[in-house]
């Protein structure tokens, strides 16, 4: 039977690095007794213990020992302990570079609230390489075998990097992040301000963020060549004056977004809009009222207030036409014809008498 050239040469090496090993040892040992003179002449001491071959064995080892590059391929370790395939190491790069740009977005949008808008593309991402990894389950020793023959070529097997990555553990981290990264996105609400396909922020949404900025803006120009803190309500009526159609129609617009989602999702209560329009709509809400100290005028106002005056006056009027219609009916009031006759009799006897 042949003898294999490489396996020899493969299954030598082990040895040799052991040898290696153990002279690396012995030299260490012997140095720190004050057994190895060392002088300037090349490596004095060393040729009664090492040949020159072995010397050079024993420095490339060191070296690569001092470097954190380990035994290599060919080292002493078990070849079944688990390693990731290149492709699968990629990927997880990938993925973690992905997370670590995402996870960055989400922080610095975090106050004022501009996730939804600022970190969708990176979510994308992330979802995608996620994607990539839960699909990529390799071909099993069987089909490869099968491949291999088919094709006549040396194939080699496919990794599966969905098992060695998303169940090789029982943290399973990548799935912990993914986890992580969905129910945030959920909570948020994010979908509702992008379009179906999530590639771009929806039509009423940027129309929304274009009315938020105005106002904003209108209310930062009115603010001009004041100091914030220090102004009394009273110095705030230009604010209130000049930004009222920006925040109405600002409102209105957030008002008619509600009933829209409502309407889409009566089958889900409780239902929100994405969390940068309505944290947008609340720093707005709280400038104008609390800060501002301003009030929208209602235009039914007039009619409230008749309707109000005339509801209250009912019973007033009530009881006054019941008090005016029982003094009217005592002055009709006329005695019976039996009365007025024993009353005049009884006159009769008195004068008599």
């Amino acid at each position: 039977m042949a003898r294999d050239p490489v396996l020899e040469q493969r299954s030598g090496w082990p040895s040799r690095w052991l040898r290696a090993l153990l002279l690396l040892q012995l030299l260490r040992w012997r140095y720190a007794r004050g057994e190895l003179p060392f002088s300037s002449s090349r490596h004095p001491g060393f040729a009664d213990l090492l040949s020159e071959q072995q010397l050079l064995e024993v420095q490339d080892l060191t070296l690569s020992l001092l470097q954190g590059g380990g035994l290599g391929p060919l080292s002493l370790l078990p070849p079944d302990l688990p390693d990731l395939e290149p492709e699968c190491r990629e990927m997880l790069m990938d993925f973690a570079n992905s997370s670590a740009e995402l996870t960055g977005c989400l922080v610095r949008s975090a106050r004022p609230v501009r996730l939804c808008q600022t970190c969708y593309p990176l979510f994308q991402q992330v979802a995608s390489k996620m994607d990539n990894i839960s699909r990529n389950v390799g071909v099993g020793r069987e089909a490869a075998r099968h491949l291999w023959h088919g094709a006549g070529k040396n194939s080699s097997e496919s990794p599966n990097c969905a098992r060695s990555l998303l169940m090789a553990d029982r943290m399973q981290i990548v799935v912990m992040v993914s986890e992580f990264f969905n129910t945030t996105w959920q909570e948020a609400n994010c979908a509702n301000c992008l379009t179906n396909n999530s590639e771009d922020l929806s039509n009423n949404t940027e129309y929304f963020l274009s009315l938020f900025n105005k106002t904003l803006a209108c209310f930062e120009h009115n603010l001009q060549g004041h100091t914030y803190s220090l102004l009394p309500p009273k110095n705030y009526s230009e604010v209130c004056k000049n930004c009222n159609d920006a925040y109405k129609n600002l409102s209105a617009l957030y008002t008619e977004m509600q009933k829209k989602n409502g309407l889409e999702n009566k089958a889900e209560p409780g239902t929100h809009l994405c969390i940068d329009v309505e944290d947008a709509m609340n720093i707005t809400r709280k400038l104008w009222s609390r800060t501002f100290n301003c009030s929208v005028t209602c235009s039914d106002t007039v009619s409230v207030v008749a309707v109000s005056v005339f509801i209250l006056f009912l019973p007033v009027v009530f009881y006054l036409s019941s008090f005016l219609h029982s003094e009217q009916k005592k002055r009709k009031l006329i005695l019976p014809k039996r009365l007025k006759s024993s009353t005049s009799f009884a006159n009769i006897q008195e004068n008599s008498t």
